[in-house]
């Protein structure tokens, strides 16, 4: 009995000590304010007048009769904006290349270009070493005498790995071709570079379109006259999407120089 007696005493006073023993305190873990990402300013890009304003170009600080030319590459033109331009004149169209090609977009785009005032021409890409006879047909079958405004094109930049001899060869068989199609001389479109290796003094009494993209205009070796600079392949114009081709009538000249007589 004593044994139990002191067995009851001792859980009493055990219970009393655990009671009176104070239990200690959650505490709350304080999460780690996050630290706030550094900001570092981005270098300054040195914008270009062309940057700043995607639409500015020469035509809008100059007196100059300017016009584009246009393929497939800038998909649906929306001929409308475009000929809302007053700066915009003339257009010229990719017709076809060489003995089977044609430009997909070409109907498309001379109807429309027709029916918001622009003047238009057409041109073909040649292939110096296609057979000419079918370039030929290729071009009349699309380039309709009826549908010109402007005088048709020649697009030449490639001697296709063709000597100069050969080269100017082809060519001119093929100006004699056109001519004979459309009873006037068409007009050649080249690059300044292209010119001065394979054309000089072989293009004399045909009009010519000089490419050269600068702000400093094109002289030729031979020191012929031009009436068309196209100055900017990376133009900016309201109803193309990205880039295309401008160009502008040089000096004295006029638009009506080219203009198709049927």
């Amino acid at each position: 009995m004593k044994r139990i007696a002191i067995f009851l005493l001792l859980c009493m006073v055990a219970g009393i000590v655990g009671a009176a023993t104070p239990r200690p305190k959650k505490t709350t873990r304080k999460r780690a304010t996050p630290r706030r990402a550094v900001k570092v300013a981005p270098k300054p890009v040195k914008l270009t007048q062309h940057d700043a304003d995607p639409f500015h170009a020469c035509e809008d600080t100059c007196s100059h009769v300017h016009g584009i030319d246009v393929s497939h590459y800038q998909n649906e033109v929306f001929w409308n904006a475009v000929g809302d331009d007053t700066n915009m004149a003339y257009v010229y169209l990719k017709c076809t290349e060489g003995s089977d090609n044609q430009d997909p977009l070409y109907l498309r785009n001379i109807e429309l270009a027709h029916s918001h005032d622009l003047k238009v021409g057409s041109y073909h890409f040649f292939r110096p070493k296609s057979n000419l006879s079918l370039q030929m047909h290729n071009f009349k079958a699309q380039c309709l005498p009826a549908e010109q405004d402007l005088i048709p094109m020649l697009d030449v930049e490639t001697d296709a790995g063709m000597s100069t001899e050969q080269f100017c060869d082809s060519l001119s068989k093929m100006l004699k071709l056109m001519e004979d199609a459309y009873h006037q001389k068409p007009l050649i479109y080249t690059y300044r570079n292209f010119y001065n290796k394979h054309l000089q003094g072989k293009l004399d009494g045909y009009p010519l379109m000089i490419a050269m993209y600068s702000d400093e205009q094109p002289e030729l070796a031979d020191g012929r006259d031009y009436i068309i600079w196209q100055y900017t392949c990376k133009g900016r114009l309201a109803g193309v999407k990205g880039e295309v081709d401008k160009s502008r009538i040089m000096g004295d000249h006029t638009l009506r120089e080219i203009y198709y007589v049927r």
